[in-house]
C-alpha cells in the first residue's frame, strides 16, 4: 500500500492530545530502485507485520575531569527498526527488502530512503537506512513464515518531517 493510499482519509492534528498507540506510527520506504520516488509513493510497512520496534540508541563518551568527576558526552545516535512478523507476498515493502537484490546487497544497494511519523500529529523523521534481513521465512511445520529485518540510520541524521494532507492524492 501506498503512503499517498492510506493518508487518504486521515488528517494529522499538530494540535493532538492523548495516547497514541504503535498501530498510530506510520513507517514507509521509498521501494523504486533509483530511490527517488515522491514520498506519498512510498511503501507503507504494514501486511503481516506483527511489530516494528524503533529504537534510539545514544553514543556517548566517558570523560574523567579534575574535581569534577565522571562526566559523559553525547557524541551520536543510531535509530534502528526491528521489523517482524509473518512473510506476505504482494506486499510492496516486504516484496522490495525481502528480494535477492537487497537481501544480498551490499553499501548503496541495501540503502532505501524512509519516512518514519505519528499518524494523529503528522510529525515524525525522514532519512536513509540500511535494510538488513536476518530471517526470510522461519517457523514450525504449520505455521505462517516469519521473517525479521533491522532497518539501521545510515549517513547524515533524519530529517525532522511532517506530514502533509497535500502529499495525498
Amino acid at each position: 500500500m501506498k503512503l499517498s493510499e492510506l493518508m487518504k482519509n486521515i488528517t494529522p492534528s499538530a494540535e493532538y492530545a492523548g495516547f497514541v498507540t504503535a498501530d498510530d506510527m506510520l513507517l514507509a520506504i521509498d521501494t523504486s530502485v533509483s530511490q527517488d520516488a515522491e514520498t506519498d509513493d512510498y511503501s507503507v510497512v504494514q501486511s503481516g507485520i506483527a511489530g516494528i520496534d524503533p529504537t534510539l540508541n545514544s553514543e556517548t563518551k566517558e570523560n574523567q575531569y579534575i574535581r569534577a568527576g565522571r562526566s559523559s558526552t553525547k557524541t551520536g545516535t543510531q535509530r534502528k527498526f526491528k521489523i517482524t512478523g509473518d512473510m506476505y507476498i504482494g506486499d510492496d515493502a516486504q516484496d522490495f527488502m525481502l528480494s535477492h537484490r537487497v537481501k544480498y546487497g551490499t553499501g548503496q544497494a541495501a540503502i532505501v530512503n524512509y519516512v518514519f511519523f505519528n499518524m494523529l500529529t503528522g510529525k515524525g523523521e525522514k532519512g536513509k537506512a540500511t535494510v538488513a534481513v536476518n530471517s526470510d521465512g522461519s517457523g514450525d511445520a504449520g505455521e505462517n513464515a516469519a521473517i525479521n529485518i533491522d532497518l539501521l540510520k545510515s549517513g547524515d541524521a533524519p530529517e525532522e518531517y511532517t506530514y502533509q494532507a497535500s502529499e495525498a492524492v
